[in-house]
């Protein structure tokens, strides 16, 4: 017992605050377990029991439903003031904010905590397409284009669809006309593309690694700010070919309105700490997460200006939620 408190203390004395480590803490995943919420979980309590920021194991929960919309609603309404539960969020859960998809709760229901890695748009191609940059793909479908298909794992007004979209835009083409085929998810995009059934596939940047080195598709544009490390070092992104289309994927933690200050900061301190280990470095990267390390009020400003954009989005294009 004497060794836990000291530990808490000693965790408390690093973080510079006044607050000690939370004794059962938690992290929900708004879905159910192998998904991208459980990836996020997982990548804290790993990375947080590692640097021995927390001196008891952080349990991971699911609660699926609406994409994040039922954790999102539970949390503000019935779990508010919960200082040892962090909740996943994802750059979807602002889009549906954005819609309307969470009901009567907006982005500022919530205190954000930090953001803790990225993944960006990708527009794919198969090898052999005559696509060979992102403006042939962009001219073929601005001249004809009921002669393009663009397919993803989503339907209309999800992510993967806004990728397209803002293509199509660029295109010059109404987002609600173009051609667009909606599947389960990623994999299926990539099987319906090397079979000629789709013509360009919005997929991420994380999964189309393995398929690089197969040599069976060709990455016309990663829709990041600026171009990524490593095996993408190679990849144009939109904006250095002339085109404004920038899809950030941001993964990270949420916490009740009702927490009180002295938690809340333990917890954002905890993460500036983690996202400052080399470590985390490398945990991110087994996880296909790019760097991307925001926090309390810089990841507040953020998100509020993400939701924002969104919103614009969802005018331009005729979404509305449902």
């Amino acid at each position: 017992m004497r060794t836990k408190s000291l530990i808490a203390l000693a965790a408390t004395l690093v973080l510079g605050t006044a607050y000690a480590a939370p004794e059962k803490p938690e992290c929900i995943a708004p879905a159910k377990p192998g998904g991208g919420f459980d990836l996020t979980c997982k990548l804290a309590q790993s990375g947080l029991q590692d640097a021995k920021l927390l001196d008891a194991p952080m349990r991971v929960t699911y609660m699926p439903g609406g994409i994040g919309a039922v954790a999102y609603n539970t949390v503000i309404a019935n779990r508010p003031d919960e200082g040892g539960t962090i909740i996943a969020y994802s750059g979807g859960s602002f889009l549906n904010l954005a819609i309307g998809k969470f009901g009567k709760y907006t982005e500022d229901d919530v205190k954000w905590l930090a953001a803790v890695g990225a993944d960006y748009g990708a527009i794919i191609v198969r090898a052999d397409s005559p696509y060979q940059s992102l403006k042939d793909l962009i001219e073929a479908t601005r001249k004809t284009p009921s002669k393009v298909v663009f397919g993803a794992g989503g339907s209309v007004g999800s992510q993967d669809w806004m990728k397209s979209a803002l293509i199509a835009r660029e295109a010059g083409v109404d987002p609600k006309s173009m051609r667009y085929v909606a599947f389960e998810g990623g994999g299926e995009a990539i099987t319906a593309l090397m079979g000629g059934h789709v013509h360009a596939y919005s997929g991420d940047a994380s999964e189309v690694q393995g398929h690089l080195k197969g040599g069976r598709i060709r990455v016309l544009a990663i829709l990041a700010p600026e171009r990524l490390p490593g095996d993408l070092a190679g990849i144009p992104t939109a904006i250095e070919q002339g085109y404004n289309v920038d899809w950030t994927i941001t993964r990270g933690f949420y916490m009740g309105p009702k927490v009180s200050d002295a938690e809340y900061k333990w917890w954002v301190a905890a993460f500036e700490k983690l996202q400052a280990s080399p470590e985390f470095d490398k945990l991110r990267t087994e996880r296909g997460l790019f760097p991307y390390n925001l926090t309390g009020e810089r990841l507040t400003e953020s998100v509020k200006q993400k939701v924002a954009n969104y919103k614009q989005l969802a005018t331009d294009f005729g979404l509305t939620a449902k």
